[in-house]
This record gives structure tokens, sequence and C-alpha cells, in this order.
């Protein structure tokens, strides 16, 4: 009589390298879907923006009643273009790159270098040797430890939520991205993809002054953009800072566990979902970047034991902001408060400093 096998073994969990080859189903884009998408992102966005300048003429202050809803619309934006760079929107890469570029002036991102710094993040997340580009600046406790006074508060500052949240995204939009800054030696590409972004910039800026005055054209788009950019640098920061996130040296790394547990599952209420083009599926998105964002819902409907890996509620990203440092022993994000407890930090494990961090 043949004995039936245990549950756990009935049921043992897939491989990162399995979950790469099973997602592969879902890579092909729906150019039908694409170009609906673009609608009910656009459309909305536009009519928002044409009731934030009405509402300026009355009180200078309305507009922003609306603004973060307009801005979350500017943020669905972004992620088609963020689409559009891993070929992943449209069928076409000469449709994804074009749209990627035109989209690359309203979001105020220069298409191809964010492309290129993009890509690299793909290559290298979770990567303690390839830190620097296109991510989170994140050190080690042992790297924390070995800094001076001055470079411990430079990072105790640049991780602090006023700088994160508050000045990094404006910093990051309205002044790092018009420049080429830290593509200076890519050739021509960097400087054509910032300037063109920037020429599009102010021509676009140009036209709507004219028709609705600058003052009122300040008063709809700043907050649009400041709110947009917040809201686009939290969901960057949550997708790879949570506490059992994965980081390895490049001898034991790999990117297919690198990318499903190294970034989150983001379980955001479904509208948010929708508006955030589910980006918070990011560990699926990590492990198949050709997957379209209108399809990891598919995903989410057909292998619902996905849900369980690397998953954070909404109230859990808000605590995770106090989780700062990386501890190789217990192989967790931790809070600079943990530095203090002796268990933290007390025997590196070949924990090295990295010239990235």
């Amino acid at each position: 009589m043949t004995q039936t096998p245990p549950a756990a073994a009935q049921a043992a969990p897939l491989s990162a390298r399995d979950w790469a080859s099973r997602l592969s189903a879902y890579k092909q884009p729906r150019n039908a879907r694409a170009v609906r998408e673009l609608i009910v992102t656009g459309l909305p966005l536009v009519l928002l923006w044409v009731a934030m300048w009405h509402l300026a003429g009355v009180r200078a202050w309305l507009p922003l009643l609306i603004a973060p809803f307009a801005a979350f619309l500017l943020v669905r934006l972004f992620m088609i273009q963020h689409d559009c760079g891993h070929n992943a929107f449209f069928s076409s890469r000469r449709a994804n790159d074009w749209a990627g570029r035109i989209l690359g002036v309203l979001t105020l991102t220069p298409y191809d270098v964010w492309r290129h710094s993009h890509a690299l993040h793909h290559a290298g997340s979770g990567n303690l040797d390839r830190r620097g580009i296109g991510d989170i600046a994140t050190i080690t406790v042992a790297e924390y430890r070995a800094r001076s006074r001055w470079g411990r508060l430079a990072y105790r500052l640049y991780r602090h939520p006023l700088v994160m949240f508050g000045i990094g995204p404006a910093y990051l939009f309205v002044l790092q991205h018009r420049l080429p800054v830290g593509a200076m030696n890519g050739g021509v590409m960097p400087w054509a993809s910032s300037l063109l972004t920037n020429a599009g910039i102010l021509a676009l800026g140009l036209g709507l002054g004219q028709v609705t005055g600058f003052p009122a054209l300040l008063l709809v788009h700043a907050p649009i953009v400041i709110i947009g950019a917040t809201i686009g640098v939290w969901l960057f920061y949550v997708q790879h800072q949570f506490e059992a996130t994965y980081w390895e040296r490049s001898a034991d790394w790999t990117h297919p566990d690198a990318a499903l547990h190294g970034s989150s599952f983001y379980d955001l209420p479904k509208p948010l979902m929708w508006l955030t083009a589910y980006i918070g599926v990011h560990h699926v998105h990590h492990l198949a970047s050709r997957i379209p964002f209108y399809r990891l819902s598919e995903v989410l409907r057909d292998h619902p034991e996905i849900r369980s890996v690397g998953r954070i509620s909404l109230w859990q990203s808000l605590r995770g902001v106090r989780l700062t440092l990386w501890d190789p022993e217990c192989r967790s994000m931790v809070p600079f408060s943990a530095l203090g407890r002796s268990s933290v930090g007390t025997d590196d494990g070949g924990d090295r400093p990295a010239a990235a961090a």
C-alpha cells in the first residue's frame, strides 16, 4: 500500500530559479492594453490639472486639495516609463523607447540616463560589492563603526526621514536629473538624453505658461511634482529597505535569490496598487522584469503563494523607516538604536567596507 507523503513534502517551496522559470509565461506585452493604460492614466491627469488651474484662480491654496490625486497619476506615468525602460510595456523596443522619452518630459526624468542606471540597479541589487548606483545607500554595522564621527553623522543625516523623503525627492527630480551626474564618462548618450529632456520640459513649460500664466503654472504643477517625487522615493525605499531583505558579497550572491528575497511585496490596498502600477509586487518585478505591470495582477491571482514572500503591509513599511544598517550576523536590517546591543556587529564575519559605501 502506497503511503501519502507528508503535506510539507507535497508543498515544498519553490526556489527563486523555479519561480523565474514559472513567471516567464507572463512576459508578453499586450499593445492594446498598453494604449489603454496610457489613456486611463494620462486623461485623468490632464483633467485634474485643468481643474487645479481653475481652482488656483479662486484661491491659491485650493489646488493643494487635488494635488495628491494628480501626483499619484504622475507617479503612474513614471511607472509606465519604467516599464518602457525594461522593454515591457509595448511589444516593440522602438515604441517603448520613444514612449519612455516622451514621458520623461512629463516626469522630469531623462529616459536613457535613467534606463542605464536602473539596469545597473537590477544587475547588482543586494550585492554588497556593487552598491552605489541607482539604489538607497546602505552600509553595514561594521562599516558604520569604522567611519569617523563626521562620516557617521553624514550617514545619519542622509538616512533621516526629513532628508530622505523631504529634501531628497526635490533634489533628485528638480536638480540631479537636469545633468547626467554620475554618467559623465558615458559618452554622448547621457548628455543628449538629459539636455533634450530639459529642452522638452522648457518648451512645455513655456507653452503652458503662456496659456495659464506662469504664477498659476507654478501653483498647479509644483505641488504635483513635489508630492509625486516624494511618493516615488518612498516606493523605491520600501521595496528594498525592509527587515528581512537580502545582502550578500559577490562570492555568495545570486541574481534570482537577490531578486526574490531582496525585494519586497508591498501589499497595498487595491486602489493604491492600481495608482502605483503594481510596483509593490517588486519581488516578481526583479525576478522577471519583462513582465508588464498590467500583468502583475495575473501573477498574484494565479500564484497566491508568492504573496507570502517578502510581504510588508502599509503599517510595517512605516515602521521600517527606522531600519538603517545591514547586520550580516543576524542577516537583517537594524536601526541605529541596535548598535548598543552586544550581539550586534560583534563579529563582522568577513564584513569589509566597500568603496561604494
